[in-house]
């Protein structure tokens, strides 16, 4: 799919994974629209107010993508939250209200995107190769090797890499491709509240390169995967052979 003069829809697109795809979708010539819950979006994109967990929201955050001069092509799934809490903790079990708001967000967040910009896209003109659509979404490396304090966060991640496939098949009749993006250790704002040694400690778990990720490399595998048509239904790690410990 060529991205020039199409027009993407990126959740999170604020800041961190999703702020760098936005930046390099618009430096390749597309029309964005950032739905995040607070911030702005990068210059030449199109803020939107919303959250993921809400149907209207996500309605309406699709319906601005579909006012754009180009056609809607593309979601970029971004949004997401974490927290840490052992199951069995000093305190106690682990809260259930915690557990379930990370799943809303993480996950059931990320399919409500694609249930509704899915239905946008499937009535977009097809291409000479039939295809209308891509759906990129963000899992981690903690849906394959969470650690002690994840569980929460590693389940909504697993279960966004479980439905890849299944989506992908499913929406392969309307020209639809869904790929995931299972990034490690990046530099997110959630990351940079670390203390810089904290940050280099972890960088140094990685591999190689052993530093943490840069959004921009995030960005980049989102717009190869967006050009390569045959990536289709795969969940891609982008995590420098990073396989983490229990803790």
């Amino acid at each position: 799919m060529q991205i020039s003069n199409r027009t993407f829809l990126v959740t999170g697109g604020a800041s961190g994974l999703g702020g760098a795809t936005a930046v390099a979708l618009l430096e390749r010539g597309a029309h964005v629209v950032v739905a995040d819950r607070a911030g702005s979006a990068p210059e030449g994109a199109v803020f939107v107010t919303t959250d993921v967990t809400d149907a209207d929201a996500v309605a309406h955050a699709v319906e601005v993508a579909g006012q754009q001069p180009g056609p809607l092509s593309g979601v970029i799934n971004c949004a997401g939250i974490a927290v840490a809490q052992k199951v069995l903790g000093k305190t106690g079990p682990h809260d259930l209200g915690a557990f379930l708001k990370v799943l809303e967000v993480n996950l059931a967040g990320t399919f409500n995107v694609i249930r509704l910009a899915s239905d946008a896209l499937k009535d977009a003109e097809a291409g000479a190769d039939g295809e209308r659509g891509v759906i990129i979404n963000t899992a981690s490396a903690a849906a394959f090797d969470g650690q002690i304090g994840q569980a929460a966060y590693a389940a909504s991640k697993g279960g966004i890499v479980a439905m890849t496939l299944p989506i992908a098949r499913e929406l392969a009749r309307y020209g639809i491709r869904v790929a995931t993006i299972a990034p490690g250790l990046f530099l997110t704002p959630m990351m940079g509240e670390l203390p810089e040694a904290a940050r280099e400690s972890l960088g140094q778990q990685v591999p190689f390169p052993p530093r943490l990720g840069d959004p921009s490399e995030y960005a980049a595998l989102a717009v190869h995967i967006i050009e390569n048509q045959m990536i289709n239904g795969e969940v891609i790690r982008l995590d420098g052979a990073l396989r983490m410990a229990a803790r």
